[in-house]
């Protein structure tokens, strides 16, 4: 439980908003998010955002994981294969951050699933090409890294390109699902620069042996080739504008479930957020620590939790 809290929006993300001094200087905020802890971060922000300021928005979270809000917008939508249902609403997002002013803010909470539900694929990739490619990735064995690499590259608003098509200020409020924290990798990063390019996600499509749609692999093809512009890359001065902060990650919920047992007389240790692959594997590993450990008190002397 105390790790599930030390990642509870209502905890976590009210510390990392604006000021109410701050948040006067601005015309108008539009909220916008994506990911399966969209719609309790939307709330978290909601009921923390002073009466009189303006505030709108609109978000897209999994099939029921949807919850009631007052002036933002929760929309409902496939995951982890995306689906049309996301498809509108990432339109619809990027849409009003289109209309916003230099004098506006932009508020972007972004979490787990994000990538999927966050699905707004190019002219000439229809959706149903976009499930197809997410389906092979899904089934390669890809990291959530690779797959992100080559959506971000199929996508008119990841890969730093919410950020590149509106002209507010951007707040990016983040709750990390991913190994090492990479904003870029969190939601496959709408606001994020993005170091991967076109070629990328053509050599990934090659080393996972995934058998993308011909519209995917031609549009990939086209951008290798610099027929199709390039995500926004590290150094783009349109970042000067934007401002991430990561209000949870795996780590912060190891340490608080780790303080619990501490404070118990029971050594913790954190294996640590790293730890990637297929689960049955990664299992084995840790199952084999526990047996070293019950059999020799080894590696570490009982009672110990291993996190």
């Amino acid at each position: 439980q105390a790790a599930v809290d030390a990642a509870d929006p209502l905890r976590v993300l009210v510390p990392a908003l604006p000021d109410a001094a701050a948040i006067a200087g601005f015309r108008r905020t539009l909220v916008v998010g994506a990911g399966k802890a969209a719609a309790s971060m939307a709330a978290a922000l909601e009921r923390h955002w002073p009466a009189g300021a303006p505030l709108e928005g609109l978000v897209v979270t999994r099939y029921a994981h949807g919850l009631p809000c007052a002036r933002i917008e929760v929309v409902e939508a496939g995951h982890p294969v995306p689906d049309e249902a996301g498809e509108r609403a990432a339109a619809g997002i990027l849409g009003r951050a289109r209309r916003l002013g230099a004098d506006d803010l932009l508020v972007a909470l972004l979490s787990g699933g994000g990538s999927s539900l966050l699905s707004l694929p190019v002219e000439s990739v229809p959706m149903a090409d976009l499930k197809a490619v997410t389906r092979a990735l899904l089934a390669s064995g890809a990291p959530i890294q690779h797959m992100n690499v080559v959506r971000k590259h199929l996508s008119r608003i990841q890969g730093g390109r919410l950020a590149q098509q509106t002209r507010a200020r951007v707040l990016a409020l983040m709750i990390s699902d991913v190994a090492g924290d990479d904003p870029s990798s969190i939601a496959s990063g709408p606001c994020s620069p993005d170091p991967g390019t076109y070629a990328d996600a053509l050599a990934i499509l090659a080393r996972w042996r995934v058998a993308a749609p011909q519209r995917v692999r031609e549009h990939l093809q086209r951008g290798a080739r610099g027929e199709v512009d390039e995500t926004p890359k590290p150094g783009d001065p349109l970042f000067a504008r934007v401002e991430e902060r990561m209000v949870a990650t795996a780590h912060r919920s190891l340490e608080a479930a780790a303080a619990v047992f501490a404070q118990a007389g029971v050594r913790p240790v954190l294996l640590g957020d790293t730890v990637t692959g297929e689960a049955r594997d990664v299992a084995q590993v840790m199952a084999a620590i526990a047996r070293e450990i019950t059999r020799y008190d080894q590696p570490f002397a009982r009672p110990v939790a291993l996190i």
